[in-house]
């Protein structure tokens, strides 16, 4: 098998290695799967940035999420064989030619389900079907702001919240980005490089205020919208895309720490607000059931035509590096997506 590792933190065009390697031993709990496609997400930007705790120590292969067919599986798994067509969580290792998942992360692609689309529902739809309906509890007719609104998650939650009746709000960095954040869903669009979002919303919102917030800049950006939740509203915090500006140096830590400002469980109290963090690759770690259901919802749902995953760009695996770069530099709608 062939595997793309991280073997250097920093530039994307120094940091990656394509080896040659044995392929991983089977459990019988596992699937190992030939993979066609895999996904690139922000936190492996981060990761080769050294800026993500998870990430295992260099060299190492990253990735979350794969695509292809069923090469073998362990005794204990029943629900797929080999040959299946299937998507996949793995605990990093996707940027392989083989990689392993554990079978309750592994589920069975219908046949009118693309790889490069199984890829953009893996990670970004599961995680905002899991932040808008079992973290948040998101209920009809509420209004939901959905930062980055044009990126892969941002997209996933825009579509899913408005398929539930909800009313959205999405804020992107440009003008082109407005009219995605329209064409998936979002009621109202917000340019946060021309507006203040806090003061648009209280502009468009009859209540000025919205009851969930979606976040996955952090740090200033979730000190605004402390401002405009809702009584018995909800923050929901699924990254920190804005820890990539800085570094990881004490002083940039401590900046971040001031910019989300200080937070008090009694203002919790007193607004019932909820906060709530989402982290799917521990979700997947310790509740893995709870990543199946979602996987088997989100397939469904597309399977249905109800959500549209957008697909940004199928690199081919030697463009690797021009996958990172074009994620890092904020200048994509949608899902990345590397072929072998």
């Amino acid at each position: 098998m062939k595997a793309f590792y991280l073997v250097k933190n920093g530039n994307a065009q120094e940091a990656f290695e394509l080896r040659e390697g044995n392929l991983p031993t089977l459990k019988s709990h596992e699937v190992l799967i030939e993979v066609a496609t895999f996904g690139i997400n922000f936190a492996d930007v981060l990761a080769r940035k050294s800026l993500y705790d998870s990430a295992p120590p260099k060299p190492c292969v990253l990735g979350y999420e794969v695509a292809g067919k069923v090469a073998a599986v362990g005794d204990a798994v029943k629900h797929v064989v080999v040959g299946d067509r299937v998507a996949a969580f793995t605990r990093f290792g996707g940027y392989a030619t083989h990689a392993i998942a554990d079978g309750l992360v592994v589920a069975k692609l219908p046949d009118s389900i693309s790889y490069a689309t199984a890829n953009a529902l893996t990670t970004q739809y599961c995680t905002a079907y899991y932040a808008l309906f079992f973290a948040a509890n998101v209920q009809p007719d509420e209004k939901v702001l959905v930062h980055s609104a044009a990126g892969g998650v941002g997209i996933a939650l825009t579509q899913l919240a408005s398929l539930h009746g909800c009313e959205v709000y999405g804020t992107v960095g440009s003008d082109s980005k407005m009219a995605v954040a329209k064409t998936h869903g979002a009621k109202h669009a917000i340019n946060y490089n021309q507006d203040d979002f806090t003061e648009k919303v209280k502009q468009l919102s009859p209540s000025k205020n919205v009851d969930v917030i979606f976040d996955a800049v952090g740090g200033k950006v979730f000190k605004q919208g402390k401002s405009i939740v809702a009584t018995g509203g909800r923050m929901v915090l699924y990254g920190a895309s804005t820890r990539t500006q800085d570094g990881k140096s004490p002083l940039a830590l401590l900046k971040l720490v001031f910019d989300f400002g200080f937070l008090h469980p009694v203002w919790f109290i007193m607004k019932s607000v909820g906060l709530l963090g989402v982290n799917m690759l521990h979700i997947a770690d310790h509740k893995p059931h709870y990543i199946q259901h979602c996987l088997k919802a989100v397939l469904q749902l597309a399977s249905e035509g109800k959500i549209n995953p957008v697909i940004h760009n199928v690199y081919k695996a030697t463009e690797l590096a021009e996958a990172h770069s074009a994620l890092e530099n904020r200048g994509t709608v949608g899902k990345l997506v590397v072929e072998w």
